[in-house]
C-alpha cells in the first residue's frame, strides 16, 4: 500500500492555480524528495496532504486513508515539520515535547529526544530564546514523537549549520531504516542527493519530472559525459570507445572525442580503450550534472533554487 497517493490533485485560489492535476505515488519505506522553485506549490501540496487546506478537485490518500475526514484516523501516525510554524515563546523545549507526547499518547522521553536532535542543554530554556537552528531542531524532535509511520518535512534544514544539516540527514536515514516513509521538500540539492530514493520536481504547480537522482540526470543530459583531448589517432580512439558496452553515443570535434556513458563506471573502460588504441591522451574531462543543474534544466531556473 502506498504511503501517499494522489490523483489529479488540484488546488485553485480564485484564478490562481497553486497545484494542478498532481498525480504521484510515494511507496511505503521510501525517502521521497520534493523539489520546486519559489511558488511552485510544494507547501500547498503538503498542506493538501495533511488536510490543512481543502482541495479543489482530485483525490489524495495518506497511509491508506482519504484526505479529509479520514485523515484524523492517521494523524497520530504522521510526524510533521512545517516550513512556517511558530513555537510557543514562553514554553520550554521539554514542555513542547510533553505537549506533543500527550496529544499523541506516546511515551517518548523528552530529554532523550532533545539529546537525539543535539540540544539537550536547552531542555529548560524558553523557546523564545532559541536561535533559528535550535528552533528547527526542536521542531524535528516534535515530529519524531511516537515513532511515526510517515514523516513529512518541509525544508527541514532551514537555519541549520553544516553539522546540523548532517545530523538531520542522519536522523532521516535512521528513521527510514526503522521503517518510516519520509516525504520532504528542500532547496538544498546536496541534501536530496544524499538521502532520497526518488525525486519529484514541481514547477508552477505541475510535476515536470519524477525519477531517481541518476534518472533525472540522464533525462537532462543523457548520462555522464567523458571528453578526451588527443594528440594522435583521434578516429581510432573514437572507434575503440564506440564499441564498448555502456557507451551510448560518441562524437568527434577536432582533436576531442566526446562520449555519453550509461553510468559513471564506464569511464574506466572507456579511458582504457582510448589508451589501447594507441592514441596519445593530452587531457580529459569527466562530468555528471549535479541535481541543481538538472533542476535548472527542468524548470528554466538559472538562479539559486528557493523553497
Amino acid at each position: 500500500m502506498p504511503a501517499i497517493e494522489t490523483e489529479q490533485l488540484t488546488k485553485r485560489y480564485g484564478d490562481v492555480v497553486a497545484v494542478e492535476s498532481l498525480s504521484l505515488t510515494v511507496e511505503e519505506g521510501e525517502v521521497y524528495g520534493f523539489l520546486g522553485p519559489n511558488g511552485a506549490g510544494k507547501t500547498t501540496t503538503i498542506n493538501l496532504l495533511l488536510g490543512l487546506v481543502h482541495r479543489t478537485s482530485g483525490q489524495a490518500e495518506v497511509l491508506g486513508h482519504q484526505v479529509g475526514e479520514e485523515i484524523r484516523d492517521v494523524r497520530n501516525r504522521i510526524g510533521v515539520l512545517p516550513a512556517h510554524s511558530e513555537l510557543y515563546d514562553r514554553l520550554t523545549a521539554r514542555k513542547h515535547l510533553e505537549f506533543v507526547t500527550g496529544v499523541k499518547e506516546a511515551d517518548d522521553d523528552p530529554d532523550a529526544m532533545l539529546e537525539r536532535v543535539g540540544i539537550p542543554e536547552a531542555a529548560d530554556r524558553a523557546a523564545g530564546e532559541f536561535s533559528t537552528g535550535m528552533a528547527q531542531r526542536l521542531k524535528l524532535a516534535m515530529a519524531l514523537v511516537g515513532q511515526p509511520d510517515l514523516l513529512v518535512l518541509d525544508e527541514p534544514t532551514t537555519g541549520l549549520d553544516p553539522n546540523g544539516a548532517r545530523q538531520m540527514r542522519q536522523i532521516i536515514l535512521e528513521e527510514n531504516e526503522r521503517g518510516a516513509t519520509v516525504f520532504f521538500s528542500s532547496h538544498i540539492m546536496e541534501q536530496v542527493e544524499a538521502v532520497c530514493d526518488r525525486v519529484g520536481v514541481l514547477n508552477q504547480g505541475t510535476m515536470v519530472a519524477e525519477d531517481t537522482v541518476d534518472g533525472l540526470r540522464d533525462t537532462a543530459v543523457g548520462g555522464p559525459q567523458l571528453s578526451v583531448e588527443l594528440g594522435s589517432k583521434v578516429d581510432d580512439a573514437a572507434e575503440a570507445i564506440q564499441v564498448l558496452n555502456g557507451v551510448t553515443s560518441v562524437s568527434v570535434e577536432g582533436n576531442t572525442v566526446s562520449a555519453t556513458l550509461a553510468e559513471p563506471g564506464v569511464k574506466g573502460p572507456a579511458m582504457n580503450a582510448v589508451a589501447s588504441s594507441g592514441a596519445r591522451i593530452v587531457d580529459f574531462e569527466f562530468s555528471e550534472e549535479s541535481l541543481e543543474d538538472v533542476f535548472a534544466t527542468l524548470t528554466g531556473e538559472a538562479q539559486e533554487v528557493t523553497a
